[in-house]
């Protein structure tokens, strides 16, 4: 893969939501410079759309694994972690658009793969997926106090692409952002009523499912502080 400029924005609250790593422990990795935000680590910071990746593999490579055979796998060293990130900074975030993106994983030595349509799973250099198991970092993420959703297709109608509304979850082949129906909905109007403020979007469950998308985002920073 290409190396390509960082795309996506994210406040730390938003960042968090959407990885599933809590709050506390994404202001923990910057100050520790384990995942220093990429787009902005200033006092104002933003990370990117591979940072939320990043994040999910901090998390989970740092944890003790017990795959379906029974053979305990201990955290996976930092060394390793740094490899894994640096091979993610590599991603194409050109390759995300309305229609989708390539699926990413990562596996207990920090190897990250790489599926872009049919093609077979290969490492950021081309080496080709050998052990099976790895874990899959745009799918649902689901950590003891957190439920993040899938970073492509977060609901069946919406979607998050890197170079769109600075990568915010919006509803598919349109600009309405999730955080604009819900506001609606957090100011007293029901479903109808917004159906009412967007009458092209099609289908109008899509608006149900921007509302459902911003609660369950707001419950994730609730429950992990």
């Amino acid at each position: 893969m290409s190396i390509r400029g960082a795309r996506g924005a994210y406040t730390a609250e938003r960042a968090a939501a959407l990885s599933g790593v809590p709050l506390s422990t994404l202001h923990y990795w910057a100050r520790n410079e384990i995942l220093v935000p990429s787009i902005s680590a200033t006092k104002v910071k933003f990370w990117s759309y591979t940072d939320l990746m990043g994040l999910r593999t901090i998390y989970w490579l740092r944890q003790r694994k017990a795959p379906a055979e029974g053979r305990e796998v201990p955290p996976t060293t930092m060394r390793a972690v740094r490899r894994a990130l640096r091979e993610l900074a590599r991603l194409d975030l050109e390759l995300w658009t309305d229609d989708g993106g390539p699926s990413v994983s990562v596996d207990p030595g920090g190897n990250v793969f790489i599926v872009v349509g049919d093609t077979p799973a290969a490492t950021a250099e081309g080496a080709q997926l050998i052990d099976e198991d790895v874990f899959d970092l745009i799918k649902p993420f689901a950590t003891p106090t957190t439920r993040a959703p899938d970073l492509t297709k977060p609901r069946p109608n919406l979607r998050i692409v890197p170079g769109k509304l600075s990568g915010s979850p919006h509803i598919a082949r349109t600009r309405i952002e999730t955080v604009a129906i819900a506001a609606l909905a957090d100011r007293g109007f029901d479903s109808a009523s917004i159906e009412k403020f967007y009458p092209s979007v099609r289908p109008p469950v899509a608006l149900v499912e921007a509302v459902d998308l911003e609660r369950q985002l707001n419950k994730n920073l609730k429950l992990a502080a």
